[in-house]
C-alpha cells in the first residue's frame, strides 16, 4: 500500500438541514467563514498535503460548489475591467492549475459509506484521503490531512484523525477503541457508529479526516445498511480492522464543528479575529460587545 496519497474525496451531498433555511438552496459547504466558503478551507488543506485530485461526490443542489471552482469569465472581466487586481488574483487563484476536479453524483442519501463508494471509479487501486468540509480544522499553520501524509508514508497503514469528547456526546460520533504505539499514534482495536455514552469503549472521537487504502471500496460495496438505515464508513472501516492494521492519530490543531451552529458562530469568530484585514478592528467590536452585555 506504500503510495502516494493523491486524491481526495469531499462528500458534499448532504442536505444540511441543521442550517435550515440558509441551506434550502445553498449547499452547507458554501456557508462561508469570513470571506471564504467551509469547501474551500477543506480544498486548501488538501492541496497543501499533496492532494491533485479533488473528487467532490455531490448531490442535486450542490450545483454552487461545481461553480465556485469553475472559471468565472464575465466576474473576472468585470474584476480586470475595475482595475480590480488583487480581487481577481484571488478570484483566479481558487485552486492551483495542477490541481484536477472531478464531480460524481450521489443519486440517493443512503449515508458516508456509499458517498466514499460513488468516488470508486476515480480511486482506481490507490489509497485516499476522505474529508468533512463542515469539520474545520485549524492546524495552526501545518494542516491536519498534511500531518496525516506523514504519519501514513511512515507507518503505511489507514489512518483516522480522532480527538477526545464529553462521554455524553459518544452517540453523535464514530467512537473508537485503542492501543497507544507512539505520541498521538494509536493502533485501533475497534470502532463502532454512535454508541450510547455507557457502551462507549472510550472518549476518542473519529473527526471528518480519514486516509484509507483502497481495500475498503470493496468491503463498502458489501456492507449492509447500518445506524441512521445508512451505509456507514465506519462499519467498513470495522470490517477492514479484521485483516489489516488502521491507526487513530490525535491531531494537532483546534476543531470547529461547522455542521452545527454553535460550532459555525466559533468558527467564524476566531477566523475573524485573525484575519489579516480584519481582525483589529473586529476584536475592538467584540470588546464594545463585552462591555454592553455588562
Amino acid at each position: 500500500m506504500k503510495t502516494k496519497v493523491r486524491k481526495a474525496i469531499f462528500p458534499v451531498a448532504g442536505m444540511g438541514t441543521r442550517f435550515l433555511p440558509a441551506t434550502k438552496a445553498n449547499p452547507k459547504e458554501m456557508l462561508p467563514i469570513v470571506d471564504k466558503p467551509l469547501i474551500q478551507y477543506a480544498a486548501e488543506e488538501a492541496v497543501a498535503a499533496g492532494i491533485e485530485e479533488l473528487i467532490f461526490v455531490t448531490g442535486r443542489t450542490k450545483r454552487a460548489i461545481l461553480d465556485h471552482f469553475d472559471k468565472a469569465y464575465e466576474l473576472e472581466a468585470e474584476l480586470e475591467k475595475s482595475n480590480k487586481t488583487k480581487m481577481l488574483e484571488v478570484v483566479r487563484n481558487i485552486l492551483p492549475s495542477h490541481v484536477a476536479c472531478i464531480y460524481i453524483r450521489q443519486a440517493e442519501p443512503l449515508g458516508l459509506g456509499h458517498a466514499v463508494l460513488c468516488a470508486r471509479p476515480a480511486i482506481g487501486n490507490e489509497p485516499f484521503a476522505v474529508i468533512l468540509a463542515d469539520d474545520l480544522i485549524d492546524g495552526g499553520g501545518r494542516g491536519c490531512l498534511a500531518q496525516m501524509v506523514e504519519k501514513f508514508a511512515h507507518y503505511n497503514s489507514g489512518i483516522i484523525a480522532v480527538q477526545p469528547i464529553p462521554i455524553e456526546h459518544s452517540d453523535r460520533y464514530g467512537i473508537v477503541q485503542i492501543k497507544a504505539i507512539d505520541e498521538r499514534i494509536s493502533k485501533i482495536q475497534s470502532i463502532v457508529e454512535k454508541p450510547a455514552p455507557q457502551d462507549a469503549p472510550s472518549n476518542l472521537a473519529v473527526v471528518g479526516r480519514y486516509i484509507l487504502p483502497n481495500e475498503i471500496m470493496g468491503i463498502l460495496e458489501r456492507t449492509e445498511r447500518g445506524a441512521g438505515a445508512e451505509i456507514q464508513l465506519t462499519d467498513a472501516i470495522a470490517t477492514l480492522l479484521e485483516t489489516q492494521q488502521v491507526l487513530a492519530y490525535e491531531f494537532e490543531g483546534v476543531r470547529y464543528d461547522c455542521g452545527a451552529k454553535i460550532g459555525y458562530l466559533e468558527a467564524t469568530i476566531d477566523y475573524a479575529l485573525k484575519h489579516p484585514e480584519l481582525g483589529n478592528e473586529f476584536a475592538e467590536l467584540l470588546k464594545g460587545k463585552v462591555r454592553a452585555l455588562g
